[in-house]
């Protein structure tokens, strides 16, 4: 079968209703033998969509009846997508962490757990199974163990030891409402319950799979890991020279890793090979990335309110972002970069099955909180 080269995804952003274009992929050509040049600007030729493309070709008259047989789906609808993935997590959410004795823990823990939020990495984790022919009840409970493990994260970096932070996802921080004790403690009862709930509610796929799912969770929440980053970052607050390998490394453990863990994941749970695995680890890394660069300009570009957390943080606590050592141009432009490096690690999937990842990517990079 032929290619079909640079069709163009563009996928709908739920915040703005505007539009944005992701990295070409490769489609199987559905006109089988036929020759088609793709064209992008000229609005007199006649476009053929294929979901989750739009995709424009020249068509010629010989063509057009065997064209008329082709089928025309509606594009990706992302926001559906979000919709749907987020109903279903916090679901499994709320099922997970019940309210029960002793009371105060368990509030606590439900607390910022079921603040709300993105539940970009669930998401992402669920869809990097279904990619590679899992479903979404085999991920679910790995889905909600990162959502679990991001909380704790926020729970302790909002401590007066950490980032001394008042406001988190446009509610008080866990330990303005239950103490500093209470907030530290919560946070460690949902990173060991994390690995509970994957070990003893995950069905369907080989216990060597579960195996390999832990201990992909722990090494990169681990000293490795997560933890990596933060300490550095604590470390390095105040100095006067930080280089751009310094910043990255911060991010890539203190942000990338636990992204990078949703998708490896889902993966493993879904089947993977080790190859995809690999490709999908580094599409993982560089959203993950994106992540904190598009954190950082936000921080600079945005309000509290719009941000749901206080913003300009990073400015007062004098710290290292990228926009103080790129500017803000050259870290959009950074970013951008890290979008389209991300996106090249999904050719060669099916596209209709990456679609969900894709537009994750572009929704990374264009949110406004």
């Amino acid at each position: 079968m032929s290619a079909l080269v640079n069709p163009v995804a563009t996928w709908s952003q739920t915040s703005s209703g505007s539009r944005f274009r992701s990295k070409p992929l490769i489609l199987p050509n559905p006109l089988n033998k036929l020759p088609i040049s793709v064209y992008f600007s000229n609005p007199t030729r006649k476009p053929i969509n294929f979901s989750p493309f739009t995709v424009s070709a020249v068509i010629t008259t010989e063509q057009t009846e065997e064209i008329k047989t082709i089928e025309e789906v509606p594009t990706f609808d992302f926001k559906s997508y979000m919709l749907e993935k987020a109903k279903s997590v916090n679901k499994a959410l709320e099922e997970a962490v019940l309210l029960e004795e002793p009371l105060k823990i368990h509030e606590s823990m439900r607390y910022s757990l079921l603040a709300g939020g993105k539940r970009v990495r669930p998401m992402l984790c669920i869809a990097a199974c279904e990619l590679v022919g899992g479903k979404e009840s085999t991920a679910m409970p790995a889905a909600c163990a990162v959502e679990m493990i991001h909380t704790m994260s926020l729970m302790h970096d909002d401590l007066p030891c950490m980032d001394n932070d008042d406001l988190r996802r446009g509610k008080p921080t866990n330990h303005k409402i239950f103490g500093e004790d209470v907030a530290v403690l919560a946070g460690d009862a949902l990173l060991a319950f994390s690995f509970e709930h994957v070990a003893t509610t995950t069905k369907g796929v080989p216990s060597e799979r579960i195996v390999r799912v832990i201990g992909e969770l722990a090494k990169c929440i681990g000293s490795e890991g997560l933890v990596a980053g933060q300490v550095v970052d604590i470390c390095s607050e105040g100095m006067t020279e930080v280089g751009l390998d310094h910043l990255e490394f911060i991010h890539i453990h203190k942000t990338a890793a636990l992204l990078e863990g949703s998708v490896v994941l889902g993966a493993i749970l879904g089947g993977a090979n080790d190859k995809q695995v690999e490709k999908l680890r580094k599409f993982a890394r560089s959203i993950g990335l994106l992540f904190q660069v598009v954190d950082d300009i936000l921080d600079v570009t945005k309000s509290s309110h719009e941000l749901g957390k206080t913003a300009g943080k990073d400015l007062v606590a004098d710290k290292t972002t990228y926009p103080k050592l790129l500017g803000l141009e050259k870290s959009r432009e950074f970013a951008a970069k890290l979008n389209r490096e991300a996106q090249e690690q999904l050719v060669g999937f099916d596209p209709i099955k990456a679609a969900p990842l894709i537009a994750l990517a572009n929704y990374i990079a264009y949110r406004d909180n």
